[in-house]
């Protein structure tokens, strides 16, 4: 009889999970609370482990040797981990959540998930001078896709989920769940219009009051009430603005440079250059302790009114040299709440300058460095409606606003002009992954290229002679060829080059010394014009139209140099009905 209540028990479970799945909107409802439940509790758990390993390697009265010594050896063993074991926990974690949302159909292993939260705890507490809150929502959007993968659901479900992780975790981890859903909207997907805006409330809230439920109704900050003094004041939030803008671009143009030289080295060295972060951060620790971790109760101090302009001007600097160089070694850590700390240093030294040259016409510097949290979150991170909404959250004064709004427009235009790209699709772009822009993506119901590509038969190796390339030069209805290693795609090589090099006599050089003497935009992978399978075909027209070339290499979104086929113009045009396409075309 108990065997037999048993089976009919799991019966019963198994039909409910049946029809739950087929229920799309109970099956979202329920999904969006036990994700917002489950990344709650893994956010706090994080919080929590940070505080506490971070209390012992730096305990009250720790002698100064500890600051260089603790970051170094921390940062030699984390590193080792990531190369060993985990890396794609590298870095912040946005850029790897926008590439399995958009690219790796959502797909985030529980392996990345677990080396992100023990590797960035084991960074931030050991002083490595960046954020938690990118990470967090990489961890919740990995918990997310888990959770929704394991449960049978399609890869287009589990690319819904992945959003809603993103706002359980920002929820958790910044304490301000409106701003993580904007934040998922704005920068995850691209789009504040999407469908789903509900389930990520949902999942924000849920894990926002778990927040609440262990560690209680404290704030992140604790900050002094604001009032405009004087309109003069916005006249100083618009030199905010400018200063703010100005040192967002420098710290982003730093963080990429270093990158790219970091790069450069062997690839056996990864796993030890996240030491030269390590190293950063500690000989500047050693003389001012709050360059370390994401510093939070140094801003918090700063909104309070506690300013010194010389150490405030000093510390914006030192973040941001430190800030850029533990990201761009390798470390696991985001950006996010080092940028709020830059903010807050130049906002109290702009405050404390209009505050002692104008006393009775300005607010307190606490003020300002408030308003230039917001400010360089916004010029770095490129989501304006995430800071204020932000910021509001954070003080629950709506009189900030208008100052934040200013200060935010004139910071957001000077980064756009200087540094065209977003951080996060810069950083993806060294990575040779191309993210689709908000633009491809609302063009993903049109004919894509994929529908006209065709694929090579051959590929020219770069040792291959200008002679036997002109001989195995197979299809006349291409005037350009690829050309690639071992690694991949090299650049594009045209018939009628080949044809000239022929007539000058000079068939015994390889394709690798004609690539040398075209132009860089020609001769390179990362810099040659391509398309993605996913791209429309106006895209492919108007690149193929700028770069003089009829034969285009298609490459993978995951890898630059990953050639996957070539579209050609006629191709294209016989999809349309105006020529004879040379492959058949299904439409």
């Amino acid at each position: 009889m108990e065997t037999t209540g048993h089976s009919s028990l799991i019966t019963r479970l198994r039909r409910n999970v049946e029809e739950l799945r087929q229920s799309e909107t109970h099956l979202s409802l329920t999904l969006s609370l036990a994700i917002g439940a489950l990344v709650g509790l893994v956010t706090v758990a994080f919080i929590l482990l940070t505080g506490r390993l971070a209390a012992r390697m730096y305990p009250p009265g720790d002698a100064g040797w500890r600051r260089i010594l603790v970051p170094v050896i921390g940062s030699l063993s984390t590193g080792y981990l990531l190369y060993r074991f985990f890396p794609f926990a590298r870095g912040s974690g946005i850029p790897q959540t926008k590439f399995a949302l958009f690219i790796n159909d959502g797909r985030i292993s529980f392996r990345t998930v677990f080396g992100k939260f023990f590797c960035c705890s084991a960074s931030l507490a050991n002083g490595i001078a960046l954020g938690r809150e990118g990470p967090s929502v990489h961890i919740g959007a990995g918990l997310a896709s888990v959770i929704a993968r394991n449960a049978g659901l399609s890869k287009e479900q589990v690319k819904a989920v992945v959003p809603v992780g993103c706002s359980a975790a920002l929820a958790a981890a910044f304490n301000t769940p409106i701003a993580a859903v904007l934040f998922s909207l704005e920068e995850i997907m691209g789009d504040l219009h999407a469908s789903v805006l509900g389930t990520a409330v949902l999942a924000s809230a849920t894990s926002w009051m778990v927040l609440h439920l262990i560690l209680g109704d404290d704030p992140l900050f604790h900050v002094s009430g604001y009032r405009l003094v004087h309109p003069v004041e916005f006249a100083v939030y618009a030199v905010l603005g400018v200063v703010g803008g100005l040192g967002s671009v420098a710290f982003v143009k730093l963080l990429l440079r270093l990158r790219e030289v970091f790069a450069k080295f062997p690839k056996w060295t990864v796993w030890f250059q996240p030491v030269a972060g390590g190293l950063t951060v500690g000989l500047l620790g050693y003389f001012y302790p709050d360059v370390m971790g994401v510093g939070y109760s140094f801003v918090d101090k700063i909104l309070n009114g506690d300013v010194v302009l010389k150490l405030v001007v000093l510390l914006a600097v030192l973040k941001i040299v430190a800030t850029a160089v533990c990201y761009a070694s390798g470390n696991a850590g985001g950006i996010f709440g080092p940028s709020l700390f830059i903010g807050a240093t130049m906002g109290a030294a702009v405050g404390s300058v209009a505050h002692r040259l104008l006393p009775a016409y300005t607010a307190g510097p606490g003020a300002y460095a408030l308003v230039g949290m917001g400010t360089a979150f916004a010029a770095i991170v490129r989501t304006p409606l995430t800071s204020v909404i932000m910021i509001f959250e954070v003080t629950r004064d709506y009189t900030i606003i208008v100052p934040l709004m200013i200060s935010n427009l004139i910071a957001y235009f000077i980064s756009h002009r200087l540094q065209r790209e977003p951080i996060y699709e810069a950083l993806a772009h060294q990575d040779g992954v191309h993210l689709p822009t908000a633009e491809a993506r609302a063009q993903a119901g049109r004919v894509r290229v994929s529908q006209a590509m065709r694929s090579i038969p051959v590929v020219f190796s770069p040792d291959t002679e200008i002679g036997t390339a002109i001989a195995q030069w197979t299809d006349n209805s291409l005037e350009a060829w690829p050309v690639a290693d071992r690694e991949g795609l090299c650049g594009m090589i045209r018939k009628a080059e080949l044809e000239k090099a022929l007539s000058n006599g000079t068939t015994s050089k390889t394709l690798a010394d004609l690539l040398k003497q075209l132009p860089e935009e020609h001769a390179t992978a990362l810099e040659l014009p391509h398309v993605h399978p996913d791209h429309s075909f106006s895209l492919a027209l108007e690149r193929m139209g700028l770069s003089g070339l009829s034969v285009l290499p298609v490459v993978s979104r995951a890898n630059v140099r990953l050639l996957v086929g070539v579209v050609v113009l006629n191709d294209i045009l016989g999809a349309y009905g105006l020529g004879a396409p040379t492959i058949p075309y299904d439409a």
